[in-house]
């Protein structure tokens, strides 16, 4: 057995491609972003690697396509190319991006495929309740009255022959390793939903569709051309295939087989398929398996679900162009709860952006600016860790509560503000010159300890509070947070 290495590998699950990026994906990538930005900072940049992509051969892209009159592979690429973009729009420290048209990613999924124990995989004709939507099936148990409870569409009748995964053999094997902990799930409510689901018994479930369902659209079945392969293969096989399993390239040695953290990012909606599928596959296949995975919750927009019939979607860009992208990130991450849905509020986001500018922002400029005023800016400060702090937030981001983490560092800041309020430097420096000094030293020392803390939620304030809080050289500089008049909105 390979020694494990501290590499630590973080993705975020690939979207479909039959719409627009909304909040919802904007927040997976941000808390992608965090993970792998905060373990870059402890454990260097190249052990570290983040990585998403866009879900390309999904039924729901093709019929996205023809409702748009366009030709499949032309829509999807465009599609796929705005789901990109996003890494320049929102910040994005991602290593890589994967489309499941691309070859490395098509030889990869049917290696997987040609992987599995041949007792693992048979053929056998399947009449079921197919949800185009969630791109699985369903039994008439789940739903009895044939709606689906996600999208509240009606469950088609699909009947036509198949290939299958035996899951019923893995049903201990799956238990263990989750109990045990080789495979942890967080928060710990999704760890029991799970381990609940499993206890219930596992039925086989569907690989496969035909080419004529598909449209002759997805990545075709080792030695069968009539069958392509059913989306939750394709799609999940993207976590190695991004990492060149397909050809054994040592990225996929280091981040997936020598990894000491292999960590998914993903919805609750998608945590059956991820949480007991592909560990089964993996294994039937002989490969690792992740170590951890986050699952959060879904954003409301005004306590409603995001819905392109509401008329809620709310483009991630439209949020930047207003607020500010790390006004954004920072409310993304601070509003979303740990173990349950979140809200995005026009209210909600205006005070969390006046916290900024109130907490931060001011902060940031009243410091600088007394040390401009009374010493030239000339401060020396300590740059030795608080080690209380770094272990409260490391403690945050090793079960993945990142609402925990941004609340922490909120009481950091809030702390600086109220430290200088008491020791009132602006009026010490009248009759103590080096005692006013010794506070505005602390306080520098905090504050760039703070630019630290928020690099992973908000990386350019942070780059910009460490440029202008060097040791013994502290500058003044615009307001990061321009307060803004609302009575104009």
């Amino acid at each position: 057995m390979e020694q494990k290495t501290p590499f630590y590998y973080v993705t975020a699950s690939i979207p479909y491609v039959n719409g627009e990026p909304h909040i919802g994906h904007a927040l997976e990538f941000f808390e992608v972003d965090m993970i792998a930005r905060y373990w870059r900072q402890k454990l260097g940049e190249h052990q570290v690697m983040a990585v998403t992509g866009t879900d390309d051969n999904s039924l729901k892209n093709v019929q996205a396509a023809e409702k748009a009159g366009q030709n499949i592979a032309e829509f999807v690429a465009e599609h796929s190319q705005v789901f990109h973009d996003l890494y320049t729009t929102l910040n994005l420290s991602f290593d890589d991006f994967i489309s499941t048209r691309q070859d490395r990613h098509i030889k990869g999924a049917q290696k997987l495929w040609s992987s599995f124990k041949p007792e693992d995989v048979y053929k056998k004709q399947y009449k079921g309740l197919y949800c185009v939507g969630c791109e699985t099936f369903y039994t008439e148990k789940e739903f009895p009255d044939g709606i689906c409870g996600t999208h509240k569409t009606p469950l088609e009748i699909i009947e036509e022959e198949n290939y299958f995964f035996k899951l019923s053999n893995y049903q201990q094997a799956l238990l263990d390793v989750i109990e045990s902990g080789q495979l942890k799930i967080y928060p710990e409510e999704k760890r029991n939903e799970i381990l609940s689901f499993i206890k219930g018994g596992l039925e086989d479930f569907s690989i496969s569709r035909s080419q004529q369902r598909a449209k002759n659209w997805g990545v075709t079945v080792p030695n069968d051309p009539n069958q392509v392969m059913y989306v939750w293969v394709d799609a999940l096989s993207n976590y190695i295939n991004v990492l060149g399993y397909a050809h054994g390239d040592e990225t996929y040695k280091h981040f997936w087989e020598q990894a000491e953290h292999r960590v998914h990012v993903i919805g609750k909606d998608i945590i059956r398929f991820h949480a007991v599928y592909w560990p089964a596959m993996l294994m039937s296949a002989g490969l690792p398996l992740p170590t951890d995975m986050y699952v959060h919750g879904f954003f409301m927009v005004e306590g409603q679900k995001i819905s392109k019939s509401l008329g809620n979607v709310i483009h991630p860009n439209d949020l930047v162009q207003e607020y500010g992208l790390d006004a954004v990130r920072y409310y993304l991450l601070r509003e979303m709860p740990y173990a349950s849905d979140g809200n995005v509020a026009k209210e909600r986001m205006e005070d969390r952006y006046a916290e900024l500018a109130n907490t931060l922002g001011n902060l940031v400029h009243r410091v600088a600016a007394m040390g401009q005023k009374y010493f030239e800016g000339k401060i020396e400060f300590d740059l030795s860790k608080d080690e209380e702090t770094e272990s409260k937030l490391q403690s945050a981001m090793q079960t993945f509560n990142l609402k925990e983490y941004t609340d922490v560092v909120y009481e950091v800041m809030k702390g600086v503000n109220e430290y200088i309020d008491k020791e009132k430097p602006f009026s010490l420096v009248k009759t103590d010159e080096q005692a006013a000094k010794n506070v505005l030293s602390k306080s520098c020392a905090q504050i760039n300890r703070i630019a630290t803390y928020l690099w992973p939620i908000m990386p350019s304030a942070s780059d910009e509070i460490k440029r202008r809080y060097q040791n013994g050289n502290v500058q003044s500089g615009d307001p990061l947070f321009p307060r803004r008049d609302i009575t104009k909105k």
